[in-house]
């Protein structure tokens, strides 16, 4: 620290859309001694966590848990179903769905990409119309992101399945829920994905560095056939290890620790109830942008993300600026913007070990570093957020006593 520094007191305000704030429990439990990652004490931690870890994705399949981030799980879900020169379809949602077809191009697939402008999630019609038009089935993989990070547009997965088998297409489909899973409703075999990938340092409340490959039979098949190379990220050695709950390398053994916590803080609180808590916690965001006069870069209210707001500045204003200025002043991180909106808007993330007043925290720093920034805004964002809190507690309790 400079010395002309001075501390900031209280705890930082992370509001980026993740890493998100980890609890105190978990991080009790990471800081656990070290044990033999090949004793029969982890062995019983390994069955613990990849059992549970499946409650989480709503699969009764397996989740192969890698020590990367999202990122690696990506990649892994590529090379084990696919081979070189596949064709794969893939949406443009945002800036984290690019970066996917990138990997795809790199690793030697060939992706069709369905243009958009960063402010709707996939358009489950328009993957159908595509798929159609592939009368061949030259097309292996469809790949989606559920939640856009860098923009807050949810796409509905449910529906893009449903789009993927009226077009009588047989594509594997790959869907990542990095920013999605553990905070809004997931059903990986119900939806009939294929691979999904999740990652640990969000919904599901752990320092990054911990990624997950959920799998169907249907891909388990793929992997059999697939010809990209892959040594680290094979399924195959992972699942004869996971077995008798082992990892065929050294796995990050104290994240696993912490996620054996992070699973039982979620079924403790009830999955039903982590949903609605990040659906009204997003849905109170919203209305204080609205109430504030400024614009929401989810353009349409049906893909609006219930972990992520990103908040447009009006013309001539820098969010970058505003977010330097927050981090200065009142000691809050919100996310940074990308590609064609760089330096327009900026993120306000909503998930993770968050609460109503947590949130209304943030929302209150928000409110006072648009005034001192000069950013032209309307007062009031942090009344319609508790009205809105209130209005939403209200009815759950009239709900209960019925």
């Amino acid at each position: 620290m400079p010395q002309n520094a001075s501390r900031q007191p209280g705890r930082h305000f992370l509001q980026i859309p993740g890493p998100t704030p980890v609890p105190d429990r978990v991080m009790r439990a990471i800081d656990m001694p070290l044990i033999d990652q090949r004793g029969p004490e982890f062995a019983k931690l390994g069955k613990r966590v990849l059992e549970g870890i499946k409650t989480i994705f709503k699969t009764t399949q397996p989740v192969i848990i890698y020590t990367a981030t999202g990122t690696g799980a990506w990649e892994a879900a590529l090379v084990n179903t696919l081979s070189p020169g596949d064709r794969v379809l893939m949406v443009e949602t945002g800036q984290f769905a690019t970066q996917w077809k990138t990997m795809a191009e790199k690793l030697g697939l060939k992706p069709e990409f369905i243009k958009g402008d960063w402010r709707t999630g996939a358009d489950p019609a328009a993957i159908e119309e595509h798929l159609r038009k592939d009368k061949a089935h030259e097309i292996k993989a469809v790949c989606v992101l559920h939640n856009e990070t860098a923009t807050g547009c949810l796409s509905p997965i449910a529906a893009i399945r449903k789009a993927i088998s009226a077009a009588g297409h047989p594509a594997l489909f790959l869907v990542d829920t990095i920013s999605s899973l553990a905070s809004t409703d997931y059903r990986h075999d119900e939806w009939g994905v294929d691979v999904t990938v999740g990652g640990a340092q969000k919904g599901l409340m752990l320092p990054p560095g911990m990624s997950f490959n959920a799998v169907s039979d249907k891909a388990l098949n793929a992997a059999k056939t697939s010809k990209l190379p892959k040594s680290f990220w094979a399924w195959d050695d992972m699942l004869t290890m996971n077995k008798v709950g082992f990892f065929p390398y050294t796995p990050a053994t104290q994240m696993i620790q912490g996620l054996a916590v992070s699973i039982d803080m979620l079924h403790e609180e009830g999955l039903d109830n982590v949903f609605a808590r990040h659906h009204r916690l997003a849905e109170a965001t919203r209305r204080a942008v609205r109430a504030w006069g400024l614009e929401i870069l989810c353009r349409e209210p049906k893909y609006y993300s219930p972990t992520i707001t990103a908040v447009l500045l009006p013309e001539g204003h820098d969010a970058d600026a505003f977010r330097a200025l927050a981090l200065d002043t009142f000691n809050i991180s919100y996310g940074a913007s990308f590609g064609p909106y760089a330096k327009r808007y900026f993120r306000i993330g909503h998930l993770g070990d968050v609460n109503d007043g947590w949130m209304i925290g943030v929302l209150g720093i928000t409110e006072m570093a648009l005034g001192l920034s000069g950013i032209p805004h309307k007062n009031g964002g942090v009344q319609a957020a508790m009205d809105y809190l209130v209005s939403a507690h209200s009815a759950g309790a009239r709900a209960a006593a019925e």
